[in-house]
């Protein structure tokens, strides 16, 4: 027979039957402090009446109404943290279970410990969440605490389980160059597998930074939500949550942070955020026992197709070193310089320590400088700090450097909702308490919905074109007729109806078509119109005579162009054009210019012309011939020669003409013409040496040329000796400066012999007196180009009479033989003769 239900009923209990029962339930983990209860209470023995005699076996286990049954010596839990305990004879024994505060332990990630509820649901405890970051170029935080830069450029393993509790589970970080120099690397896309889908947040553009979000390698749009798996848009960042796991990652293209229950993950976490238990000593820990964190972090490369030159051998990644030269020079920004001075982050830095953000500040600073990278270290920060309470709004102290520009419907808010308020957004949704950095609806409106970002200020309708609509509101859209309904059914539209066109014209004029048009004031309605095309007019435009021009013009109603050719009002002569005021050239022997008068009859400009002006001076010496045939004027052509006697006068002379010049006797200017050449030649006479002391008184007369003397010597010769006479030598058309002491032998021997400057020796007129004794010297002779040449000839020492012959030259005989005749006109054309030989 089955037993009946129990009743509870109290009793008093006496000290004797008093029993003291100690419950205890304690579970120490490091770093997590795990409520401890302990109770005592007194045994309150519960009858339970029955109405029917007890069986002959004892009842095995107890039995509570809407309760599994309870067997004897085994403990269960009632509403209220109750615990009972089921004794012999369906009797029940209570125990209250009372919850003492634990005591609150530090987090070595530097966060606050969050509340955890046990899992008998009654008392909570204190858990460390597993925090792990990453930001700028790139610097690391681990689950634990522990800070590192690391310089990868391929992709890598943030978290994944050591025992696989979770199907396809992990997070990972491909990283890039972000300095030309291949020092440092930044984040370029997160990537979170779960289960079937995997999600990868990439940077798309940098500045400003712009990311997309793939779920399968298929682009989505956010709010999404598939699969157990949630992202949305919360302010600057992009968030994956996993509520299943309780799992919360965020990324906005330059910082990211992965946020997982301690209590879920505690020591089955590995990759480059290292392990989760609070134990910050084996984040970085290698397998041989030694702790480097960049090698510890080189381990987790993943092998990405996309990346062929990560697949070989791992390389080792140390951060790179500063220069003590560098380090002298490199300051700290004064961005870095607000994460641990000044009032700006002072309430968050007495619970959240800012070194390690100060220093990967002060790296990026001196890594690369004016890259703004300092910004996400300043970011991170105040973004921890905001998670934990503390908003800072710290970008207005940036002076600009780390401005954030929000589209021009939103407004930058330092400390905005976690997930923003729509008009879809329930009661219950909202969560004050998170606050989040970002470009957020101004105060009084909100977003019309997580998929539109579109702000409102009420919630009414929001269609295709992103319009916010009133309730009840009716507009055209696509040419529809449409209304707002209220009750948030949404919009409905009817297409719109258009009235019939009146007088329909017909395009029947040459280039007229027709053309269907939206109305202006209507544009969801058309009508006909007639619309020119000129390329359908059959009429060409005339090919127009030199001085005109095609003139087109267009009737006002018509459509194709009209032609005529009219003057340029310009000058034409032979098929070319002149514009007035410019010369034209149509006779070389007239002068001719475009005027700017018309010729009526001919519609073009007058060319007006005048004979070209000829000279009608020549100068000495020239005559102006007769125009040559083809040409305008004659041209001055020489006749005469033209020479400046020694005295600097004009001497003009005709050729074959000689004559003397007027200072100077043995000077004499002559002209030739050679082949049409006018020259002009200077010749002197030189004589032969005179001595008066060899003449008769009263003999002494020139010869006819005027310029050498002559006379009749004494009956008695004086006795052989030397005489000297001032004279001018002359060499190859040279002359000497200067009159120059010239001797010469002359006596009783009745002869003299007389030097040749012409052969550079003496001649001899007979076999008498000679020089016996002679010497060689030098004098400067000035020549007709002007240049002066050293001439050495003949001086006579000593004169002697000697029995000798003396050889005469026949040219010096016969010069000598004219010149005692008086053949002047024998000696000038010998001289002509002289002056036109041409010099070797």
């Amino acid at each position: 027979m089955p037993p009946t239900t129990p009743t509870i009923t109290s009793s008093t209990i006496t000290p004797k039957s008093t029993t003291t029962v100690t419950t205890s339930a304690t579970t120490s983990t490091r770093g997590t402090t795990v409520t401890t209860l302990e109770s005592t209470t007194k045994i309150i023995t519960i009858r339970t009446p029955t109405t029917t005699p007890p069986t002959s076996s004892s009842q095995k286990s107890c039995i509570i109404p809407n309760h599994p049954p309870i067997e004897v010596g085994k403990i269960g839990w009632l509403c209220n943290c109750t615990m009972v305990v089921c004794i012999d004879n369906n009797t029940l024994q209570t125990i209250p279970v009372p919850c003492v505060p634990p005591v609150k332990p530090k987090c070595s990630n530097g966060l606050a410990p969050v509340q955890v509820m046990d899992k008998d649901g009654c008392c909570w405890h204190w858990e460390c969440d597993c925090y792990c970051t990453g930001w700028g170029d790139p610097h690391y935080m681990t689950f634990d605490g522990v800070s590192y830069s690391y310089q990868g450029n391929c992709t890598y393993i943030l978290v994944e389980e050591i025992k696989k509790a979770v199907d396809n589970f992990g997070i990972y970080i491909d990283n890039y160059h972000c300095d030309a120099r291949d020092t440092v690397s930044c984040p370029r896309t997160l990537i979170v597998k779960h289960e079937t889908q995997e999600v990868r947040i990439a940077t798309v553009q940098m500045s400003p930074i712009k990311v997309e979000v793939l779920v399968n390698q298929q682009e989505v749009a956010t709010p999404y939500q598939k699969f157990g798996l949630k992202i949305f848009g919360s302010g600057i960042n992009q968030v994956v949550e996993i509520p299943e796991l309780k799992i919360n990652i965020t990324y906005n293209g330059l910082a990211f942070s992965i946020r997982m229950p301690y209590g879920q993950f505690v020591n089955n976490t590995q990759g480059q955020c290292g392990i989760c238990n609070n134990d910050p000593t084996d984040d970085c820990r290698l397998p041989n026992g030694e702790s480097d964190c960049e090698r510890m972090a080189d381990r987790w490369q993943v092998n990405d197709p996309n990346k062929p030159e990560c697949h070989s051998v791992i390389p080792s990644t140390k951060a790179p070193k500063v220069t003590p030269s560098v380090t002298t020079a490199c300051k700290a920004s004064a961005l870095c310089e607000l994460l641990i001075k000044g009032s700006l982050f002072e309430e968050c830095r007495k619970f959240i320590k800012p070194e390690r953000y100060y220093a990967a500040c002060v790296f990026d600073t001196c890594t690369i400088p004016n890259a703004k990278l300092e910004c996400s270290s300043l970011q991170i920060y105040a973004a921890i700090c905001a998670d934990q309470g503390f908003c800072v709004n710290w970008r207005s102290r940036t002076k600009g450097t780390c401005a954030l520009k929000c589209p021009s419907q939103k407004e930058y808010r330092a400390c905005g909702p976690i997930e923003e308020k729509t008009c879809k957004t329930s009661p219950e949704e909202q969560d004050s308490n998170k606050k989040a950095e970002g470009c957020f609806c101004p105060n009084g409106t909100m977003l019309y919905s997580p998929g539109m970002d579109v702000c409102v200020k009420t919630c009414g309708c929001v269609g295709p074109d992103n319009i916010p609509r009133e309730f009840g509101e009716k507009f055209i859209f696509d040419c529809q007729n449409c209304t707002c309904l209220d009750g948030g059914n949404g919009i409905i539209c009817e297409p719109r109806q258009c009235a019939a066109q009146e007088n329909k014209p017909q395009c029947t004029g040459e280039g007229f078509y027709e053309v269907v048009e939206v109305i202006p004031n209507d544009i969801c309605c058309n009508k006909t119109v007639c619309r020119c095309n000129t390329n359908l007019c059959i009429s060409k435009p005339p090919i127009c005579k030199p001085g005109f021009e095609v003139q087109s013009s267009i009737p006002h109603d018509g459509c194709c162009p009209q032609y005529k050719c009219i003057s340029k009002r310009v000058c034409v002569y032979d098929a070319a054009e002149y514009q007035p005021g410019r010369p034209v050239f149509k006779d070389k022997c007239q002068k001719c210019k475009c005027t700017e008068h018309m010729d009526n009859s001919t519609e073009l400009n007058i060319i007006s012309c005048e004979p070209l002006p000829c000279n009608t001076k020549c100068d000495q010496g020239y005559e102006l011939s007769k125009p040559a045939k083809g040409e305008c004027c004659g041209t001055c052509i020489q006749t005469k020669c033209v020479m400046q006697t020694s005295g600097g006068n004009v001497l003009i002379l005709s050729p074959a003409e000689i004559k003397n010049d007027p200072r100077d006797n043995c000077t004499l200017y002559s002209c030739v013409n050679f082949h049409d050449q006018f020259i002009s030649s200077t010749s002197k006479i030189t004589c032969q040496p005179f001595n008066e002391q060899n003449c008769k008184p009263g003999t002494i007369s020139y010869l006819p040329n005027g310029c050498c003397k002559t006379c009749i010597p004494h009956d008695t010769p004086a006795s052989c000796s030397i005489s000297q006479v001032m004279d001018y030598i002359m060499h190859q058309g040279c002359i000497s400066v200067g009159r120059v002491n010239v001797t010469q032998c002359e006596g009783t021997c009745g002869t003299y012999s007389l030097y040749s400057a012409e052969a550079n020796s003496m001649n001899h007129k007979c076999t008498c007196c000679r020089e016996s004794i002679t010497s060689r010297r030098r004098v400067m002779l000035q020549c007709p180009d002007g240049e002066r040449v050293n001439h050495e000839y003949v001086h006579v020492e000593h004169c002697e009479c000697q029995g000798t012959i003396c050889d005469v030259p026949e040219g010096s005989k016969k010069t000598q033989q004219l010149l005692v005749e008086g053949d002047r006109e024998t000696a000038v054309k010998r001289i002509r003769r002289a002056i036109q030989r041409p010099v070797k």
